[in-house]
Parts: C-alpha cells; structure tokens; sequence
C-alpha cells in the first residue's frame, strides 16, 4: 500500500515558473455572482462581471498582459500573512514594510443591507435586482508609515479590448473605464492619474491612517462615496457568510475546518440567480504543464449533482439543496429527452468551443478556451447522478415532487435505451468510444434509484421494471468488466481507473465484497504517484490528447471514501491527512497535484474536488463518531 506516510512533496512556492503565481497561491472571493482570484502581491488577476462565464475584465492568469488589479504597499510583492476572516470569504492581508504595517481587506461585496439586524442565518445572497456587483477594497495602516499604490489595469474580454479611461468630476478620486461593450467605475480616497490604458494613484499612510478603493459594474454604477461607507459594506458581507456558515451543520470534528472551508468554497462557486453551482472560477488553466490539457470550467456538469445533494444534505442545507434542484428541474433535454452533460449557469445548452489566440495561456499552457466542446458528447453517467440525487433530495426532503417525477421517467428510459452502447466516460475522452464500467455503473444507478423512486410513488409496475433492468446491468458489468478479479476502465481493457472507486460509493458492491475491495486495493498500490490517485493512465488510454496529467484530487478523496466503506478506516484517515497537508495555503484545491512537484494544477478553486472531500469526511467522521458510543 501507498496510503500511509511518504516523503513529502517540494513546497507549493516552487509550483510555476516566473512571472505566473502558482495555482495554489491564490486567493478566492465570491459574491455569488462572480468570483475573483486575487494573487499574494495584491494584484486581482483573474475577474468576470457581472456572472462567473462572462468575459474576463482582469485576465493576468492567463497572460501578463491580459489586465490586473492591485492594491498594496508599493515595491513590496510578499505580505507576511494571508486569511480569510474567519468563516467568509473575505480576505484579509497583512504587510510588513520596512517602515510600517498595514492591512488590506478584499471583498466582492453582498448586499445591499443598511441595517446589521436584516442579516439572519436565514439571508440569502442577493438576485440580480439588488446585488451590489462592487469589488470592495480598504487598507490601514497598523504602525509607522506605508506607501500605499493603486494600479487598475483592465484589459476587457480575454485581454481583447482596450479600456478607455474617463474621469468622473473634477476632484480626481473616480474614473470609469470602458472597453468590448462594457463599463465599471473605481473610486477611491486616493488620488487618481490616468496613465494610457490603466490608471494609478499612491499615497502614503500613517499610523491610524485609512483608504479604501471600490469597483462597481452595478446598473448606474452606484460607488462607496468614503471609506465608512466600503468598511460598511465588507462587514455586511462578513456578517452574511457567518450568518450563512451559521446554518450549516459544520461537525464538531477535528475535520472541521476543512469541511467549512469546503462549503463556503461551494457556495461561493454557486450563481445565486439560478442556484446552478460552475465546476471552478476559472478556465485553461493546465493539467499538463505547458500543455493542451485547459478546458473551460465555468459551467455546470450534470455529474455534479449527487455529490451536490450528498455535501448539502450531509451539512443540512436545505435551501441550498432546493436551489439546485429547481434548476435541474428547469432544464432543456435534448432531442431524445436525455440530460446533457453540462449546461450554462443560466441553463443555456450551446457552449460552443472557441480559442483565444491572442492569450499567451498560464506558463505558456495553449490553447486558452472558451466554452466546452463535450457538452453535446454522449456520456452515458449523466442518467445515474440525476437519479440519485433525486432519491437522496426525495428521502431527505421526505417527499418526492411533483415536477421531478417526469425527470425520472425520461432519464431511466434514458439509461435502458443506451446502457448498452459504448460512451466518452465520465472522463469526456476525445478518443474512440467505449464501453466504460463507470458509465455502465451509473446506468446500474440510474435504473437502482428509478426502481426506489417508482416504490417511493407507489407504481409497482415500473419498480419491476426498472429494477429487472438494474439486475441485467449489474450482472453485465461483473461478466464483462472483470479482469484477474479487479474492476477494469473498459470491456476492451486491462487497464484500471479510478472512476471505478464509484463501485463502493454509490453501492454497486457492499463494503465487505472480495471483488470491491481488491478492486479499491489494485488503484491504491497501481494507479498512484507518491500515494494520489490517477485517474487513469495516459500511455494506457486514448483520451485523443497528448502529455501526462497529474494526479486528480477528486479520486485521492474517493479512495479515502473506498478504503472507508471497505473497513480500512485508518488507511482512508492516513490518506485523508495526507491530502489536507496538500491543500493551498488558504485551503483550496486546484483539480489536479502534481506529487513530483507539489504544484496545483487545473482550474481552480475546483468544486469537484471539494465536494469530495466534505463527502470523504463524511466517510470518516460518522464511523468515529458511531465508535464513540
């Protein structure tokens, strides 16, 4: 085995080459709207207004010169520390200079409230309508004196369009830009200077002293007018994550600030008007180091939604679980009444794939893309996610709605049409079809929960049906899709996967099968580097693309689920602690670890990734739990 201990990975500084940060090192603010990834030296180099998948209007991530944003100490690159306020997803950033200390606080603000007392555990994030769409920023100086500078560098739709500058008023503190059919406004205490394409201010603060700057896209681009006025707003948004935190059922585990964590990281990824959640923040950032590997992630992939429900219900939020529901609801099948794979975070189907030339791309990591060319692929795991996130919402819920009783009729009419045809897998291979076992498992789910659902409603025809067909599923994958008693990636392989580890997740095989657990066994000792999981192995499958990936997080935290379910529970504790040393600074994970390096790699915050992990923690926490009494 390969779980336990292990020499320990290069530190995360060393993850990219100059002048790209690495992955890891960045911080994540969310308003529910949009999201903003700011870097260590204080520089927001990664922003789209006003929704996560609109055009980038800070794009630095994915080529120096594609626009940024800063706000610190001039001339000094590496504060001292880096948090989020406890329980949000507000930053806050200390510098030492030397001649004095400030602080910055970053926040993409949600509200509007005026008053602390309309902020309750039960407040929601604000729709489009009264969203505050405002980037918030404020500095003070803790002791002697900092030279404070502002630099506001946008560079509209991918680094495309060019920002034209115009200053509001005569006092020099405001000044819209516009560029590609959009405008945002920045106002500041400091005073402001054009400068060609971006604009500048620098002041220098004392002890005591204070400033802030804001960026506003809202309709009529409503700014904080001082700084009591952004200190306001950023403590607003303080008291909404805590009181939003507040409702969660965070366990009193010794895994509990990393489960937190998690969760404010998957709300923070959730577009509030829709309640649909995006894969990351981002896109094109590599999985193969100066690679082809950079796909567009800021969409919703139906796959999702199990490990959805299971991380929401598993924390008790109910709200959350309804949202996403109701936009699974609201969605367009295609032709044959299937789900696609993934949709936009406002439901729209086409996500047409294009490239962006002009992008130097992370690290030299082309092409850069926009859109997802596999949201029209058939990958036959879809009907199974949709199901059981249905039988879970319906159990948890303790009703079954009515509106998402013909969802379950198309998707397991669905799955009994193409349960024996050969898919891309879960995995969204661009090579040859085949005859994955994880698609034909999630088949196997999909017509397992149909038949519970079909019980739950009372139809005992269709609960015949479905679960005579489940049977022959079942019985297919045991026939075909064993090699030397493993489970394998496909009928024509001998190769392993670890989309396999949904076997023992979504019960396929109970913990205590000989089968299930050489099976969980063979990924842990041949499908890892350095103990993380793989998902497969590029020399031994034909995904249609080139160079090695790195090891993937989401199957690390399914192999602690699989070693759980099995009875190695101080295997999956072992692993689990090893996966949580690995974690960003802040404790983020990117998609991808690259165990020879230690750098994150793939887009990043992924949600994937963190919706394992509250799912692992799930798998060791009740168990221990269970063992104390």
């Amino acid at each position: 085995m390969s779980t336990g201990a292990s020499t320990q990975p290069a530190p995360q500084s060393a993850a990219a080459p100059s002048p790209f940060p690495p992955i890891a090192d960045y911080a994540f603010l969310s308003n529910c709207h949009t999201g903003a990834l700011v870097a260590a030296d204080g520089a927001i180099d990664w922003l789209c207004f006003p929704s996560f998948d609109s055009p980038s209007v800070f794009g630095n991530l994915l080529d120096r010169q594609a626009g940024f944003f800063r706000f610190a100490p001039f001339g000094i690159n590496h504060p001292t520390a880096r948090a989020y306020e406890p329980g949000t997803n507000v930053l806050l950033t200390t510098w030492k200079t030397p001649s004095g200390w400030v602080q910055v606080r970053d926040a993409l603000t949600v509200g509007p409230w005026d008053h602390e007392d309309q902020i309750t555990p039960h407040t929601r994030p604000p729709a489009d309508d009264d969203a505050d769409h405002m980037l918030v920023r404020t500095v003070e100086c803790l002791e002697g004196q900092v030279n404070i500078e502002l630099v506001c560098e946008p560079a509209f739709d991918y680094g495309r369009g060019r920002a034209e500058w115009s200053m509001q008023g005569d006092d020099r503190h405001s000044a819209d830009a516009s560029g590609a059919g959009q405008t945002f406004r920045l106002k500041s205490d400091l005073a402001l200077g054009v400068e060609g394409d971006r604009i500048r201010g620098r002041h220098v603060l004392r002890t005591g002293d204070r400033a802030y700057c804001a960026l506003s896209w809202a309709e009529g681009l409503a700014v904080p007018e001082d700084f009591e006025e952004a200190e306001r707003r950023i403590a607003a948004t303080i008291r909404f994550w805590r009181a939003w935190l507040s409702t969660a059922r965070i366990p009193d585990h010794r895994l509990r600030d990393e489960v937190q964590r998690s969760a404010l990281t998957i709300k923070g990824l959730t577009y509030m008007p829709t309640g649909a959640t995006v894969a990351a923040l981002t896109t094109s950032l590599p999985e193969t180091p100066g690679g082809e590997r950079n796909w567009d992630y800021r969409y919703t992939w139906i796959r999702d939604t199990t490990f959805t429900l299971q991380a929401l219900h598993f924390l008790n939020l109910n709200w959350e679980a309804d949202e996403f529901m109701e936009f699974v609801a609201d969605l367009e099948p295609t032709e044959d009444g299937s789900l696609q794979i993934m949709y936009g975070i406002d439901g729209r189907r086409d996500l047409a794939e294009s490239t962006v030339d002009g992008l130097t791309g992370y690290a030299g990591a082309r092409p850069v893309r926009i859109g997802n060319g596999a949201f029209d692929q058939r990958q036959n795991d879809v009907f199974g996610a949709v199901l059981d996130s249905i039988l879970l919402h319906t159990r948890h819920s303790g009703r079954l709605p009515r509106r998402l009783w013909p969802i379950v009729q198309s998707q397991a009419e669905c799955a009994m049409a193409v349960w024996r045809e050969p898919d891309q897998g879960i995995w969204e291979a661009r090579g040859k079809p085949q005859h994955y076992v994880s698609s034909k498992l999630m088949c196997w789910v999909a017509l397992d929960r149909a038949a519970q659902l079909a019980e739950i409603r009372g139809d005992p025809e269709l609960q015949t049906k479905w679960s005579g067909v489940a049977h022959e599923i079942h019985a297919d994958i045991l026939e075909h899709g064993v090699k030397d008693g493993v489970l394998r990636q496909h009928y024509e392989t001998d190769a392993l996967d670890a989309s396999t580890l949904l076997a023992a997740i979504f019960g396929f095989l109970p913990g205590d099968d000989e089968l299930l657990r050489k099976s969980v066994d063979a990924i842990a000792d041949d499908l890892t580097e350095d103990g993380f999981v793989l998902r497969y192995k590029t020399d031994e499958t034909d995904d249609g693309l080139s160079g090695k990936e790195g090891t993937f997080l989401i199957c690390s935290f399914w192999l602690v689920s699989a070693l759980a379910i099995v009875g190695e529970l101080q295997r999956a504790r072992d692993l689990m602690e090893r996966l949580l040393r690995i974690a960003s600074p802040l404790g983020l994970y990117a998609e991808e670890f690259d165990a020879a390096t230690g750098r994150h790699l793939g887009n990043f915050p992924q949600a994937f990734s963190h919706l394992a992990l509250i799912e692992a923690a799930a798998r060791i926490i009740v168990p221990e739990m269970l063992e104390e009494y």
